[in-house]
């Protein structure tokens, strides 16, 4: 809707420049909004219009002046010859800006491919748990960004993995894609959680050393916080690890609960501050609980006033709603509470334990 008013703008002030010409002085020469015209033309219309409106602007002074019977003067033919020369300057600028838009169309394009192919969409079940994600990137012009989820069925059970590479964009994505790799080899064959977070921070910290001498890359300071859950397809239970993240959300039977841990790690590559291992928090986990993994781009969401977006408040009156109705939810209400300013890469996560297979 805003888009089709922006694009009567040109033949708006085509209308106001030929009423000033009929209503004042003789003086008074509408070339100003004629002008204003056809630029906003070569910015808000397809070529078409741009022609039309430089002809429309063109005629208009034409007129005007043959009404005033000013077609002799030397002035009029001058900015006659001004107008004509917008108007072709107009139709430039409107295939150049075509243009950069076709070149945004492809690098877009490149983009979404590109992320396609590190964050796969997850299935919607495995085994006994049910899946739903949602995932926004700060960087809307490029569609990627450092936040990452996975989750995947091993013979250990269901294992998730959520988490938030510092950064955004391109180098971001890079470690994320890593880290995601690392995770799809380890997840099958890791005995246990503590395991892979090993597995995981081996491969982030041997990523890292590739790049200490370029100048400028900030690859080898790259940081990522993780979080760990595995469901277990014969205990109703989750165990979790968290590696600096923020913690998992339970939803059971209406209520929402905080699943603090009890030894929480650093980040991966940070290992070196590990000194005790990984500890592994253990949850009940009954048919019909679900989790809610999520990244901080979405607790760290605020309103105009600066307040956090109080996640635990708002997932409340969704917990009974299927996966994926929850993440629609959330994702409404994130735009809602941000008034459309989402400034941070955001990625949720939700897994519903299933009564049987």
């Amino acid at each position: 809707m805003r888009d089709r008013l922006l694009a009567l703008l040109p033949a708006l002030l085509l209308l106001i420049g030929l009423l000033i010409g009929l209503i004042t002085p003789r003086a008074v020469r509408p070339d100003a909004f004629l002008a204003a015209a056809m630029i906003s033309g070569a910015a808000l219309l397809p070529l078409w219009g741009t022609v039309l409106t430089g002809v429309g602007a063109c005629g208009i002074f034409v007129g005007l002046m043959a009404d005033f019977d000013a077609l002799r003067d030397a002035t009029a033919y001058s900015e006659l010859a001004t107008l004509v020369a917008i108007a072709a300057f107009a139709v430039f600028f409107n295939r150049l800006l075509d243009r950069r838009a076709h070149q945004l169309v492809q690098v877009r394009s490149v983009a979404e491919t590109a992320q396609l192919a590190v964050l796969h969409p997850i299935p919607r079940h495995l085994g006994h748990v049910t899946l739903e994600s949602l995932y926004l990137a700060a960087a809307a012009e490029a569609r990627i960004g450092g936040d990452l989820y996975e989750a995947i069925r091993t013979p250990h059970g269901v294992r998730l993995l959520i988490g938030d590479v510092r950064g955004k964009g391109l180098l971001a994505m890079q470690a994320a894609a890593m880290l995601l790799s690392a995770f799809r080899e380890a997840a099958h064959d890791a005995p246990d959680l503590p395991h892979l977070a090993c597995r995981l921070e081996t491969s982030v910290s041997r990523n890292a050393s590739k790049y200490p001498e370029i100048p400028g890359s900030e690859i080898a300071e790259r940081f990522a916080t993780a979080l760990l859950a595995e469901i277990p397809d014969d205990e109703p239970v989750v165990r979790t690890v968290t590696c600096g993240h923020p913690p998992p959300l339970l939803l059971h039977r209406g209520e929402v609960l905080e699943l603090q841990p009890a030894a929480p790690s650093p980040p991966l590559n940070l290992g070196d501050l590990v000194s005790d291992g990984y500890h592994v928090d253990l949850t009940p986990f009954h048919p019909g609980d679900q989790l809610l993994l999520y990244t901080d781009g979405v607790t760290e969401t605020r309103d105009r006033s600066g307040t956090f977006y109080p996640l635990a408040e708002r997932v409340r009156s969704w917990s009974g709603e299927a996966p994926h109705q929850l993440l629609d939810h959330l994702h409404r209400d994130l735009i809602a509470y941000s008034g459309g300013a989402l400034d941070d890469d955001i990625a949720a996560l939700v897994a519903r334990r299933r009564a049987s297979l």
